[in-house]
């Protein structure tokens, strides 16, 4: 598994204190044996020190590890901060000016142990409160100077001139590297905060995700208990336009039949029931399996009507006139279909409700849209009054109904012993 730069920068606040301290008391031990850098008081002092500071820093590794052990990271890579120990703030503070304390003094009996000094650059930012890190940083850079110009203290002016040089390019660099490094915080934060929201984005994608999936398993329900709903309303309308109507006819052809006393009468009404029975038959068979009328089957829909108008006149006896108004044009089967069947319906309702003496059947080709008028002279109805909606449950309702399915209307005009007129209007569609 790849190391990141966090997981890197952890394991050198952890261990690179022990690593610089070990190297600077031996290139320190090292440079007094073959320089005599120290004298005794000061070796002595040197001795007691360096176990002093790395006793200091065997307690700050273990509050750093007991604070990771509190974060779930027990592996210590987590960067320590004045924040992520025990005792806030003031410990993180505590520690680092101790430390800083003994690099100084340490540097000034013997000028190698800088080496240990110059971890204050590095974590002055992450251990120090905002106001206290330049002066933990200058701290650090005095302690530097003084090692890179001879030692502390300077041994004379050219060591003095030498210390101010180096102390002012040793504290420019730190603050310049200080300013570098909050800058690339500041960024690695707002990398993690964007990170965070699109976490919490992504989240609540997949929330509405699953929300989209119930909402769409529920409108696919909803659709196909809409669909199942409206077969059974055409299948409905289908055997109300067909079958109900032909079998009140074949009942009129047969009362007819048996009330005269021709016979040769009677053979005639017996043939026009059978014919009605053959008819409705068919129809029946085409509503189940959804196809046209066999009316439209080879006649274009001014044919079909003219001869249902002709069929009805001849069977009730009533006169009626088919005009078509317009220029012709090729309809799309179902509108086609619809426009018959509602003509049916409201010939079949003048003939049971009205007692009409005549009427007339007009269609007409406006251009954008397609108009059936149906008319007759008889008794008619009040359309508001209740229950007065001839053709029961499937009349005007049925008529309704198919044209509302092309984007339609169906209107009704009626008054007591004036007569009934029921018009159609559906946008024009071209067959396929």
């Amino acid at each position: 598994m790849a190391v990141t730069v966090e997981e890197r920068w952890s394991q050198f606040f952890r261990w690179g204190p022990y690593g610089l301290l070990a190297v600077g008391t031996v290139i320190a031990a090292a440079a007094d044996v073959s320089g005599g850098l120290m004298d005794g008081t000061e070796r002595a002092a040197a001795c007691v020190l360096v176990p002093v500071a790395l006793a200091l820093q065997v307690w700050w590794d273990r509050r750093c590890r007991r604070a990771a052990a509190g974060a779930a990271a027990e592996d210590g890579r987590a960067v320590p901060t004045a924040a992520s120990v025990p005792g806030g703030p003031g410990s993180a503070v505590a520690y680092y000016a101790l430390r800083t304390a003994l690099g100084f003094a340490l540097t000034w009996f013997n000028p190698f142990f800088a080496i240990y000094a110059c971890i204050g650059y590095f974590d002055a930012e992450h251990l120090l409160p905002r106001r206290l890190s330049r002066v933990g940083l200058l701290v650090t850079a005095v302690t530097m100077a003084g090692s890179q110009s001879g030692g502390l203290p300077p041994a004379g002016p050219v060591n003095w001139l030498a210390f101010a040089g180096l102390f002012t390019l040793n504290a420019g660099l730190s603050f310049v590297f200080s300013h570098l490094g909050a800058k690339e915080a500041e960024r690695a934060a707002e990398r993690a905060a964007t990170i965070t929201e699109l976490a919490r984005a992504n989240a609540r994608l997949e929330q509405a995700l699953a929300e989209n999936a119930t909402l769409q398993a529920q409108l696919l329900l909803q659709a196909r208990e809409a669909g199942v709903a409206d077969e059974r309303r055409r299948l409905a309308a289908e055997i109300h336009d067909t079958l109900a109507q032909g079998l009140t006819g074949i009942i009129t052809q047969l009362q007819a039949a048996t009330a005269g006393p021709d016979p040769e009468a009677g053979r005639v009404h017996l043939l026009r029931a059978a014919d009605l029975a053959r008819h409705s038959l068919g129809e029946a068979r085409r509503s189940v399996r959804n196809l046209s009328p066999v009316a439209l089957e080879h006649d274009s829909l001014p044919e079909a009507l003219r001869k249902t108008v002709g069929t009805w006149a001849e069977r009730t006896g009533v006169d009626t006139r088919f005009t078509v108004t317009g220029t012709e044009q090729p309809l799309h089967d179902e509108v086609a279909a619809t426009l018959l069947r509602i003509a049916q319906e409201a010939l079949a309702n003048a003939e049971r409700h009205a007692g009409a003496s005549r009427a007339g059947v007009t269609l007409s080709y406006m251009g954008d849209e397609i108009t059936l008028d149906v008319r007759d002279d008889g008794r008619g109805f009040d359309p508001v009054a209740p229950g007065a909606s001839p053709g029961g449950g499937f009349g005007l309702v049925g008529m309704r109904a198919r044209a509302e399915r092309l984007a339609g209307t169906v209107t009704v005009e009626a008054a007591p012993g004036e007569g009934t007129a029921v018009s159609a209007r559906v946008p024009w569609a071209g067959h396929d």
